[in-house]
């Protein structure tokens, strides 16, 4: 059994759990669920748009804590002073130490940007969830989904105004999406079963993502020199957490980052 797998097992008794407690209904009554969400499309491609998705991560299965000491609405600031285009909020609990308290302290602090809500989406709850603590964008992992989870979802976020980033690892997770155009795909340079990093994997896999569709390159990024090289391959968007929220100061981390990209 995989990390993954642990994941995932765990939270659907954790959203089984919560479903049980939490009516839909109580959700759709709560006050943020009533704003017209940012879009991250919108944000990518504006002009002069640095493209940077950063994150609030504090730790992560495989390297343990990453920053315990800093808070949310301090790095949430940092990130916007450093012009981002989005940021990315962990709310999971057990094992990144995330929690929605976290997003809906980021959504205090950042009226302006959209907040992808970094999570591994189970049900349906969820995504209804999303909206309601204030998100603007929903994460779906292929390989965790089958097709028909992928498209129920996709369809939901987006009748629920929400932004819908896919995040993919292989061909086979491409082919599960039944229609690439106009979405966005993440690729991510982690294998989340075995945790292992490899750039390579943005650029083979982008050739594969039509050009109507937005292509966001996620994770192992350390080097600004990274963005530019990526950005020829026709990404728009970069995720990136550890390489800023390693620093004591993520969000001045992620300014001296942005400002070195050509």
């Amino acid at each position: 059994m995989t990390i993954l797998d642990k994941i995932i097992a765990f939270k659907k008794k954790e959203v089984a759990k919560i479903k049980a407690e939490v009516p839909v209904q109580k959700l759709v009554k709560s006050p943020k669920f009533k704003r017209t969400p940012i879009s991250l499309k919108k944000a990518l491609l504006e002009v002069g748009s640095t493209g940077i998705i950063a994150e609030f991560k504090r730790q992560s299965p495989s390297k343990g804590i990453i920053n315990d000491k800093v808070s949310v609405s301090e790095v949430t600031q940092g990130y916007l002073n450093a012009n981002v285009a989005a940021q990315s909020i962990l709310t999971d609990t057990s094992f990144f130490g995330g929690s929605i308290a976290d997003l809906m302290e980021a959504r205090i602090v950042n009226q302006e940007k959209p907040i992808l809500r970094k999570d591994f989406v189970v049900d349906g709850f969820q995504i209804v969830e999303a909206k309601a603590i204030g998100a603007d964008v929903i994460l779906l992992i292929v390989s965790c989904l089958n097709a028909k989870e992928l498209k129920n979802y996709g369809n939901l976020a987006t009748d629920l105004g929400l932004s819908v980033l896919y995040e993919v690892h292989t061909q086979e997770d491409l082919d599960k999406i039944s229609d690439l155009d106009n979405k966005i795909i993440g690729i991510n340079n982690r294998n989340l079963k075995t945790f292992e990093v490899d750039l390579e994997h943005s650029i083979k896999l982008a050739n594969q993502i039509p050009d109507n569709s937005i292509k966001v390159s996620e994770s192992g990024i350390s080097d600004p020199k990274i963005i530019t090289g990526l950005k020829e391959f026709g990404f728009q968007g970069f995720l990136i957490g550890e390489n800023f929220m390693k620093e004591e100061d993520p969000g001045e981390a992620c300014q001296d980052f942005i400002n070195q990209i050509r």
